[in-house]
């Protein structure tokens, strides 16, 4: 497990939880930061700070210092853990 501002450019994750403070948490929420959810890296500032990132549709930047309080995992883990056993069908 890592956190989102360790993600490079064009890498994505899946959110696991926020470690911040429940204002900033909640309002990251309703943006789509849910656990879960997918978020990919698309672009970094110059100098390295904000980077912004995609998540339900929406870009959106934020500070190496709020990235780093969000967990992730891979995003190959979570495609491994939504596939159905075979013989199963919806």
């Amino acid at each position: 497990m890592s956190v989102l501002s360790e993600l490079n450019v064009g890498e994505a994750g899946v959110v696991v939880a926020l470690d911040l403070p429940e204002s900033v948490q909640n309002h990251l929420m309703h943006m789509g930061f849910v656990p879960d959810a997918v978020v990919t890296a698309l672009r970094r500032a110059p100098a390295g700070d904000p980077t912004v990132y995609a998540v339900d549709g929406m870009e959106i930047a934020l500070r190496h210092e709020t990235a780093e309080a969000i967990r992730v995992r891979s995003a190959v883990e979570r495609r491994k853990s939504v596939r159905e056993p075979l013989g199963t069908s919806r």
